[in-house]
């Protein structure tokens, strides 16, 4: 790996997080989009969720009393059954049909805010533990999936950003370990992670200040607004990706 690279990928976790405190969501996707130019599948999905769990940690540690805890229990078991399910058929499914699936799905989860507004009920995000963590033993970052859950069950914008890093940082531990009890090792990658982890914590600081002088009616908006363009940006990677 050359000096330009690290440094790229290490900007790109930087602004990775910037997005995720600011928008919400689509952090994880936009640095798993520049990762995926740089790293095979194999290596890519366990690499880019731990350099995630990294970003998230700060940002739980910064906004810890906006989570909806309520959620972290329920959603943790679903995801331990979701990622045993799919270690059982890792690599199996092809990734473009459930990418078009889940693209869909949002879709219809940002325009009819009504589905996603009844509370943190424990059965359902227990569900979407299971579900956001089987899916993403294949495509990756399923945080797009989630968000819009706990935007329907979060108060003001910071609960969003702080409960959905929660949440998906909770996922992350579980694929990770799944990765490792099937063989994938990635300890040649450890500076690496450092330096994505550190620039990520920067991200998250200038995020969070950032955030405060947003108003809620804008980031409301603005989070419909990014759900879309990564459930159109998913639909499109279904399209034109060719068959296996």
């Amino acid at each position: 790996m050359t000096a330009w690279l690290f440094i790229g990928l290490s900007v790109a976790s930087f602004l990775g997080a910037f997005i995720a405190v600011t928008m919400g969501v689509g952090g994880g996707v936009f640095l798993l989009a520049v990762m995926a130019m740089v790293f095979p599948p194999v290596i890519l999905i366990p690499l880019q969720g731990i350099v995630t769990l990294g970003m998230g940690a700060s940002l739980v540690a910064l906004m810890w009393r906006h989570m909806l805890r309520d959620t972290l229990l329920p959603f943790t078991i679903g995801s331990l059954i979701g990622a045993a399910l799919g270690a059982q058929i890792f690599t199996v499914l092809p990734a473009a049909l459930i990418q078009g699936f889940i693209g869909a799905f949002i879709l219809v989860l940002a325009w009819l805010p009504r589905i996603t507004s009844h509370g943190s009920a424990p059965g359902k995000f227990a569900v979407l533990g299971g579900v956001s963590t089987f899916l993403g033993m294949f495509v990756g970052a399923t945080g797009v999936l989630v968000a819009p859950f706990v935007a329907g069950a979060a108060p003001d914008r910071r609960s969003v950003g702080v409960t959905l890093t929660g949440l998906m940082s909770i996922s992350y531990v579980i694929r990770i370990a799944t990765f490792g009890l099937l063989g994938v090792s990635l300890s040649a990658y450890w500076p690496l992670i450092v330096a994505m982890i550190a620039t990520a914590a920067l991200g998250n600081w200038i995020g969070g200040r950032t955030l405060l002088r947003i108003p809620e009616h804008i980031f409301r908006r603005g989070f419909q607004i990014v759900l879309t363009l990564l459930a159109l940006r998913l639909l499109w990677v279904a399209v034109t990706s060719p068959a296996s």
